[in-house]
């Protein structure tokens, strides 16, 4: 009962805002709210399930998006034809450095030579990849940079992009759980964080993958354009049967559709996540993030299973952050911030309940929209405090102009709150 209520409640708040501010905005919220209910799912396999405590969320989110450009977009036969052949070439040369002095660090004995050796193999290989990828990269982004400059992608269908989005965001937290997972808590989420920031430096600096900051705009779209549906006549006529404009009935629509397609989704991994939580694998898990010695001694391999349960909740992260790129239309690398893609998600993950799939729903679900409409309704609630005071008031000015900051606020309220009175969270983990 308690779960139903909570989740009627946050149903009601999306009909609400439709009742009130339109309907596009209440589609608008439970869109990003199913994305970002996936990501707090997401870590919420990682905290709930194994204690994992991640702090670089946004750059396999990041990754996902990244995907999405990869995958969608039409390849730039210009760029290819320029330099693309050469910055693959650059690409395995310095994949095949990287697998070269770890080779070389396995099998050669302990001692100064082999240092040496992996030293030397490192320099070379970079001093080599920068040979070849320089030259490549100036001829990819010379080609005009303010259309392209950069590669394009294979230009399949987009939603083969959000799983690609999870795998590609699985390859990097494999690599980065073989290094970082023997961390304790604190080293392991600084290592995360830092990782996470290198991503972001990535996406913004390398033109020739991403467009930098120019942004990838014009991302293909699983749903219709709007204006071809304004230019249907059959859809316009059912509009007018239901009377609505053809503008406002398009948008709908397309949103409508995106709802459906994350709902969909968003099922799926729960679905999946709630049956590893009752599976033995889950109970191993749990087992493992309440005792890890214990869980030793009894023959468990504390370090694979977490490298399991990383590599997984980064993979729907990184499905997320694909889907979320796909409803944007755009990858804009300077957006990706660690306030809205790691503490948010966290907030969300705590307060809907760590542990509990339905509770990192709730959670995601609810921080959002609070995210999004506490700094309308704060401008509407100071406009009315200080209304009886006279224009020009230094006071006045000052509360007005601290509506923006609400969104901080009430996020530390409710944190604070849920921490206070149900520590657990609002379902707590059963």
């Amino acid at each position: 009962m308690r779960e139903a209520g909570l989740f009627a409640l946050v149903a009601l708040l999306i009909v609400g805002t439709g009742v009130v501010q339109g309907w596009n905005s209440a589609l608008l919220i439970l869109n990003m709210g199913l994305v970002s209910a996936l990501m707090s799912l997401g870590v919420n396999l990682q905290w709930g399930f194994a204690g994992l405590f991640n702090v670089g969320i946004m750059g396999f989110v990041a990754l996902g998006g990244l995907a999405v450009v990869i995958v969608s977009m039409p390849p730039v036969t210009e760029a290819w034809a320029a330099g693309g052949a050469r910055a693959l070439a650059g690409l395995a040369l310095g994949a095949v450095t990287v697998v070269a002095a770890i080779l070389a660090w396995r099998r050669m004995a302990k001692g100064r030579m082999r240092a040496l050796a992996v030293a030397g193999l490192l320099v070379a290989g970079l001093l080599a990849y920068r040979a070849v990828m320089a030259p490549a990269v100036g001829a990819i982004e010379g080609v005009d940079p303010a259309v392209s400059g950069y590669l394009g992608g294979l230009g399949l269908p987009v939603l083969l992009a959000w799983p690609a989005g999870g795998l590609l965001a699985a390859g990097a937290a494999w690599i980065i759980g073989k290094t970082a997972l023997g961390l304790r808590a604190d080293y392991l989420a600084i290592a995360t964080l830092g990782i996470s920031e290198i991503v972001i430096a990535i996406l913004k600096n390398e033109d020739w993958l991403t467009r930098g900051v120019k942004n990838v705009v014009g991302l293909p779209r699983p749903v219709p354009n709007e204006i071809d549906l304004q230019q249907d006549a059959d859809f316009v006529a059912r509009a007018a049967d239901l009377g609505i404009d053809p503008v406002t009935a398009s948008t709908l629509y397309i949103k409508a559709g995106y709802g459906l397609l994350f709902a969909a989704v968003l099922i799926v991994v729960l679905v999946l996540a709630q049956l590893a939580l009752r599976s033995p694998w889950g109970r191993m898990m749990r087992a493992i993030r309440d005792n890890e010695t214990a869980a030793a001694a009894m023959g468990k391999n504390i370090t694979a299973r977490h490298l399991q349960v990383f590599v997984l909740g980064s993979a729907v992260c990184g499905l997320a952050g694909a889907m979320m790129t796909t409803l944007d239309g755009q990858l804009t690398p300077s957006t990706y911030q660690p306030l809205r893609y790691t503490f948010l998600i966290w907030v969300m993950v705590i307060v809907g309940g760590s542990g509990n799939n339905f509770g990192a729903v709730l959670g995601g679900m609810l921080i959002w929209f609070l995210w999004v409409q506490v700094e309308p309704m704060g401008q509407w609630l100071l406009g009315i405090v200080t209304a009886p005071m006279p224009d020009g008031s230094w006071l006045k000015a000052h509360l007005l102009d601290g509506a923006a900051q609400m969104r901080l606020l009430t996020m530390g309220l409710v944190l604070l709150l849920v921490l206070r009175f149900s520590p657990r969270g609002l379902l707590p983990e059963r």
